[in-house]
C-alpha cells in the first residue's frame, strides 16, 4: 500500500528522524496538533481501516516502549515482552485483529527514540533474559523504506548479552541487515501459511517462496531466525499444503539455527467477523468450526486444533529434531495431547524459549 500522506505531530516536528522520514518519502505532509485531524480523515470514508493504510502519522508514545504481551491467565502465555515502536500495517491480512482493535485505524510510528533507548537501556541493566518483539502492534519491516529503525535497534542489541530482539515480517525487506553488525542478538522471523491463504487473505505480503528466500539470506548473513504458523487455517486439503510448506522451509533453512517455531490455529473476536465479511466477502475462514474460548475469541473446536497442531509438530520434529515448538495461547490439554507433555513439566514455557535464545543466540544465562 502507498503511503498518499504525512500528517506530522507538531510536538515532534523538530526531530532530526522527523526530518529525515519526510525527506524520504516526499510526499503532501502536514503539522497537525494532536492525532484528532488524522483519525478525522479516515474515520469517515467508504473503507476507513484501508484509508488508515494509506496515511502516516508521526508523533510520539507517551507511554511505556516496553509492555509484556497481553496474554490471558485461560492460556499458557511466552513471557515475550513487546517494543512498542508504532501501530497498524501497509499489508491488508483478513484475520487480522488491528482491523478492530484500532478505533479508527491509522498508520503511526513513534519518533521519541531518545525515550524507547532510555526503555531499553533500563532493561538491559535488570540482566536478565528477555525476548522482545516489535511485531505485536505492526509488522516489524514495513518501516525500512523510510526510516533506519532496523539499523538502530539491532546495534543496540548486538553490544548486551541478556536481550534478544525478534523482528517478525511478512516481507522481504531485509536489505538493511546485510551490513549490520548484529552479535547474534537479533532473530529474523517470518510469519508462514499456505499458498492459498497467502493468496487468498494475505493481500500485499510477500509471497511464500520469497519469504523463505528472505530467511535463507539472513541465515547467511548469521543471523538467527524463528517462523510462525499462526494462524494455521483449516480447510479441505490445508494438510498437504501445510506439509509442503515445512518441506519447502526445511529445504532452504538450516534447523540448527531456528531459534523456535509457534503453532497457532486462527482465533478472532467476534467483533471482527462482520469486518471481514465486509472488507473480503470471498473469504471463508469466518465459516469454520467455531466455539468460543475462555479468552471469549472464536477458536476452532479444540479436537480440530488438536488434531492439525499434532500433525505439524510430528512433520517439524521429523524435519527438524532439534527445533523448540511452542503454541500460541493454548491449555495444558491442547500441549499434552499434541507435544506429549505441558509446559510446567519443563519449567514453563517462557524458561522453554529463554533456553532456547541463549543456546541459539548466545546470550548470558545468568538469568536462567
Amino acid at each position: 500500500m502507498t503511503i498518499s500522506k504525512l500528517y506530522i505531530d507538531q510536538h515532534v516536528a523538530h526531530l532530526p528522524q522527523v526530518m529525515s522520514i519526510r525527506s524520504r518519502l516526499n510526499i503532501p505532509s502536514e503539522i497537525v496538533e494532536g492525532s484528532q485531524k488524522v483519525f478525522e480523515a479516515v474515520s469517515f470514508q467508504h473503507d476507513p481501516v484501508q484509508e488508515g493504510k494509506k496515511l502516516l502519522f508521526l508523533t510520539s508514545n507517551r507511554g511505556a516502549f516496553i509492555k509484556d504481551c497481553p496474554g490471558t491467565r485461560a492460556y499458557t502465555c511466552c513471557g515475550y515482552k513487546i517494543l512498542h515502536i508504532g501501530t497498524y500495517c501497509t499489508m491488508d491480512c483478513s484475520y487480522c485483529i488491528l482491523q478492530a482493535y484500532f478505533h479508527p485505524p491509522v498508520l503511526q510510528y513513534f519518533v521519541n527514540h531518545d525515550d524507547l533507548l532510555k526503555d531499553l537501556e533500563r532493561l538491559f541493566l535488570e540482566k536478565t533474559i528477555s525476548r522482545i518483539g516489535t511485531g505485536e502492534f505492526t509488522d516489524s519491516m514495513i518501516w525500512e523504506a523510510w526510516t533506519d529503525l532496523s539499523s538502530l535497534l539491532v546495534s543496540k542489541f548486538a553490544v548486551q548479552s541478556h536481550a534478544v530482539l525478534e523482528l517478525k515480517t511478512k516481507t522481504t525487506a531485509i536489505g538493511k541487515l546485510e551490513q549490520l553488525g548484529h552479535n547474534r542478538k537479533t532473530i529474523v522471523a517470518w510469519s508462514l501459511n499456505t499458498n492459498r491463504v497467502i493468496d487468498n487473505e494475505e493481500r500485499g505480503t510477500a509471497r511464500l517462496s520469497a519469504r523463505i528466500r528472505a530467511a535463507a539470506k539472513c541465515e547467511s548473513w548469521g543471523y538467527p531466525l524463528a517462523f510462525h504458523f499462526d494462524p494455521l487455517v483449516i480447510y479441505d486439503g490445508c494438510e498437504d499444503d501445510y506439509h509442503q510448506v515445512l518441506q519447502l522451509l526445511f529445504s532452504q533453512i538450516s534447523s540448527k539455527n531456528i531459534a523456535w517455531i509457534s503453532l497457532g490455529s486462527f482465533r478472532f473476536m467476534p467483533s471482527l467477523k462482520p469486518i471481514i465479511q465486509k472488507r473480503f466477502p470471498g473469504s471463508k475462514i469466518i465459516y469454520g468450526e467455531f466455539i468460543s474460548g475462555l479468552d471469549s475469541k472464536m477458536r476452532y473446536f479444540k479436537p480440530l486444533r488438536i488434531d492439525i497442531f499434532s500433525k505439524m509438530a510430528a512433520w517439524i520434529r521429523e524435519m527438524a529434531p532439534d527445533v523448540l515448538i511452542y503454541f500460541c495461547m493454548e491449555d495444558d490439554e491442547v500441549w499434552q495431547k499434541a507435544l506429549g507433555f505441558i509446559p510446567a513439566e519443563r519449567g514453563g514455557l517462557p524458561k522453554m524459549l529463554d533456553e532456547s535464545a541463549v543456546r541459539i543466540c548466545g546470550l548470558n544465562p545468568q538469568g536462567l
